[in-house]
């Protein structure tokens, strides 16, 4: 395991592009898995998870042709296994995502659990639900055996969570199961409008994208397809903390305006002088303020993905913010070792996290426990006196590509330590 480490204080400057956003990639890949044709897909984000999930279709029998680049070459002309590599499947919470195809080719899939961030606590209920739905059989035990003895069937349902990958198992499966399936209370993210989207190309029919209702006419046969994924605006809102933590000037390029919106609003909010432009986001030096709540919400509010950071950012402006993130319990707590750098946090419960900004951060050692907590810490790191050491790296760069060099690019002075 490698170790970052930053030596704080540094007011950082320059520009950085975003590649393509993590969240799409996933389910896009696990898409290629619904026709026999070659599908490309460029502008993907180098993190580790997209090389897992490239592993997975491998092991499956897909040819992956680019991993390691912004362009993958996909073809899945036969598929030899019904059953994910288990030892992948249990560092991916994506690793779902390959349900719904595996049952429109074979019939069957059998999964392990899926790992990832806060596995014990992120259940497949909306998976179960949709696809039970549409006639699946499953089984669990030491791992889940689902079966579509007479095929996908269309259903109308509505899911009970608008879960982003649960949604995403439900549009997958659609789009193989002959006829027309309506989904209700679906997640309207922009990655599950861009799944959406290109299977749009790949000849299935869609209605409602970005919407809570969907309408999917699948079973056709499907085509190839190249698709150009959307810059990740999790990465520019990580970056553009980056800058404001540090009071720096950071333009972060690629990205797709819109997308940004609910990030933005939030940072204004807190007196971050940022401006989207075309397909960049400015951000300038600022003096961040404390606001009086910010609370995640389903798109189109402030995501949760943004909540650590945003969190971390608060500890820099002066007064007082509550974050309240009622989805993920376990974001907040990865974040009590800013305490132990001299912030000022109270911990209300599991959900909220008061934070009294405008103290100085020290140096120390920090422990990524997942992946949107690594990148805040990193930012608290730039924003404290002395030296930090974070580990593990690679909790980090399962989401952020190349994310040492890009630091050292804007003005970072971080080395690693394997």
């Amino acid at each position: 395991m490698a170790t970052l480490i930053v030596e704080g204080g540094q007011r950082l400057a320059g520009s950085v592009n975003v590649e393509g956003n993590k969240n799409a990639a996933l389910p896009l890949l696990a898409a290629c898995l619904l026709t026999e044709e070659p599908c490309t897909l460029t502008n993907v984000p180098r993190i580790g998870d997209v090389r897992v999930m490239a592993d997975l279709l491998r092991g499956l029998g897909a040819e992956v042709d680019g991993i390691g680049t912004t362009t993958l070459r996909v073809r899945c002309a036969d598929v030899r296994s019904d059953e994910p590599d288990p030892r992948l499947v249990g560092r991916l919470r994506g690793s779902v995502l390959l349900v719904g195809p595996l049952l429109a080719r074979l019939g069957r899939a059998r999964l392990a659990r899926p790992g990832g961030d806060f596995p014990g606590r992120r259940t497949l209920a909306a998976h179960l639900q949709a696809l039970r739905a549409m006639g699946v059989r499953d089984e669990a035990g030491e791992r889940h055996t689902f079966v579509a003895p007479d095929g996908l069937a269309p259903a109308s349902f509505y899911l009970e969570e608008a879960s982003v990958t649960g949604t995403e198992t439900a549009i997958l499966a659609a789009a193989a199961a002959p006829g027309v399936t309506r989904i209700r209370h679906a997640a309207c993210e922009p990655h599950v409008v861009e799944l959406c989207r290109c299977l749009q190309s790949m000849g299935v029919e869609i209605e409602g994208a970005g919407t809570p209702t969907l309408r999917v006419a699948g079973g056709s046969r499907l085509r190839g397809t190249a698709h150009a994924l959307r810059g990740d605006y999790i990465e520019a809102g990580s970056w553009a903390v980056v800058a404001a933590i540090t009071g720096g000037e950071i333009e972060v390029g690629g990205v797709a305006g819109p997308d940004l919106e609910p990030l933005v609003a939030v940072l204004g909010r807190m007196q971050v002088q940022c401006d989207v432009e075309n397909a960049r986001l400015v951000v300038r030096p600022s003096q961040p303020r404390a606001v009086r709540q910010i609370t995640t919400a389903p798109w189109p509010g402030f995501p949760s993905d943004m909540v650590s950071l945003v969190t971390v950012l608060a500890t820099q402006a002066s007064g007082r913010t509550l974050i309240h993130d009622w989805m993920y319990e376990l974001r907040l707590f990865a974040l009590e070792q800013l305490s132990g750098m001299g912030a000022n946090l109270f911990l209300c419960d599991p959900h909220r996290i008061i934070v009294e900004g405008g103290r100085r951060l020290n140096g120390r050692t920090l422990d990524t426990r997942d992946l949107r907590s690594g990148m805040a810490l990193i930012a608290a790191a730039l924003a404290a006196d002395g030296e930090s050491r974070i580990s593990p790296l690679e909790t980090v760069e399962r989401g952020y590509a190349s994310v040492v060099d890009r630091l050292r690019s804007v003005g970072a002075r971080v080395a690693v330590e394997e």
